[in-house]
């Protein structure tokens, strides 16, 4: 294969083909002529949840900043994904956001909403990916274990075995292997049987459970409007998703933390939406057509592994996606943080010329995509008082700040939206301590104490 103008004359395989994988082979055809996504599932053609990706039927949400990520990478994919059936719209004007019980004030925030389900966009984007000349996967084909170099100071392959029967296991040589196997990956185990140290492993429990079913929801639910977003609070630990997706239907997702799951019988899980009290959702649930089952998911922790801090890693191994970092789902942080990890990868292969240095990618990583929505992540688990960990002096700060502020959202638009741009990732917390916010808070508490 004649690689590309910029590549290396090499190949990347990559191990594991959802959205991460899928992100990593993107940036990777740019600097490898043949990159490889192996995965244990059939992918090509696959239009419903896959085994490999259990919480495939809930809801998932990609953030204002992923989406702007997933248009650079694939440019035009945002109008094929709406022609095909997503629902788009601004996120700040098109989706009802409540905080605290109260409802936000709608805002213009220029922001594109997409909104479908799990394998619609999945499958969208492993079409624009196996469309790259660079790209080929090799499907339903088990990961069993690495190839080292005799020294163990470089990663030079992975040995695989395909489901097919009468198989044997063959290795897969490679020049870089990235490994996006999700929350389960091996690749601490894998390190430690080459003598490298272990990850150190940050857990914080949440104890989240969601229940999610599709429907048909008649149209004057949603008026205009594409999604509910009913997000839980201190004061009732309980949240809600109502939104359109692809082929005329609605998922809805109820969640819980703390052990507080949404029960898989109907009547179990209308009395849990009932308890919320939003606007016309129980009544619109009641006369609305299910479409399949009530599933339930449970999510235990947070889960992070501090590549970056350890003194040394082989060569010729990365690790992306939910395998490095798993978030509270709730904030729907899990796919932009992988869109964002993919432009980390795609800088320090630019800068290291197509040969990484894995920890200088690590700290890249962690800098570039996972440090801020982490600390949001779990300095919003903490508000929960339930919730354990320490709540340090910034934490509480932080607390009273993001609560003055939602409750200025809900009355003021140049306050809404901003909350909005830092709930999408496109701006960080900071934003929300600038001049002209604080002056509108000052404003708000000034006609909030008369």
């Amino acid at each position: 294969m004649n690689a590309q103008p910029g590549t290396t004359q090499g190949r990347a395989v990559v191990l594991g083909g959802s959205i991460a994988g899928l992100f990593a082979a993107r940036v990777l055809s740019e600097s490898y002529a043949e990159v490889l996504v192996v995965d244990r599932d059939r992918l090509t053609g696959v239009k419903e949840p896959r085994r490999g990706v259990p919480q495939g039927r809930h809801v998932h949400g990609l953030l204002s900043r992923g989406q702007q990520i997933l248009e650079g990478l694939f440019p035009g994919l945002t109008d094929e994904l709406a022609e095909d059936g997503a629902a788009r719209g601004d996120v700040g004007h098109d989706v009802r956001w409540y905080m605290n019980g109260e409802r936000l004030r709608p805002n213009r925030s220029g922001l594109v909403a997409l909104t479908s389900r799990r394998p619609f966009l999945e499958r969208h984007v492993r079409e624009r990916v196996l469309a790259l000349p660079a790209v080929t996967f090799l499907e339903e084909c088990d990961i069993l274990r690495l190839q080292a170099s005799p020294d163990r100071g470089r990663v030079t392959g992975v040995w695989v075995l395909r489901q097919a029967p009468g198989s044997t296991e063959e290795l897969l040589e490679a020049d870089l292997i990235v490994d996006t196997t999700g929350r389960g990956s091996r690749t601490p185990a894998w390190l430690e049987e080459l003598g490298y140290p272990r990850v150190e492993e940050a857990k914080h429990r949440i104890g989240l459970g969601y229940t999610t079913r599709h429907y048909r929801i008649g149209p004057d639910f949603y008026g205009d409007d594409m999604a509910v977003n009913y997000v839980a609070s201190p004061s009732l630990p309980r949240g809600l998703i109502v939104s359109k997706v692809d082929g005329d239907r609605s998922v809805v997702t109820a969640y819980g933390i703390l052990g507080d799951q949404p029960p898989t019988d109907h009547e179990g899980f209308l009395a849990f939406v009932e308890s919320l009290d939003v606007p016309g959702v129980h009544a619109a649930l009641l006369a609305a057509e299910p479409l399949d089952e009530l599933v339930a998911y449970r999510f235990p922790a947070n889960l992070r592994r501090h590549y970056e801090r350890l003194p040394r890693f082989p060569e010729g191994l990365l690790v992306m996606g939910d395998a490095v970092c798993s978030f509270n789902p709730s904030y729907a942080q899990g796919m932009t943080v992988s869109a964002l990890s993919a432009l980390a990868l795609r800088d320090h292969l630019t800068e290291s010329g197509g040969l990484p240095d894995p920890l200088g990618y690590f700290k890249r990583l962690a800098a570039d995509a996972i440090d801020g929505p982490w600390a949001m992540s779990i300095g919003g688990d903490l508000a929960f008082p339930g919730v354990e960990g320490e709540r340090t002096p910034e934490i509480l700060a932080g607390h009273a700040h993001l609560a003055r502020v939602q409750a200025a959202a809900v009355h003021d638009e140049e306050v809404s939206e901003a909350l909005t741009r830092v709930i999408g990732l496109v701006d960080g917390p900071d934003a929300l301590l600038a001049p002209a916010l604080m002056a509108a808070l000052d404003r708000h508490d000034g006609r909030a104490g008369r």
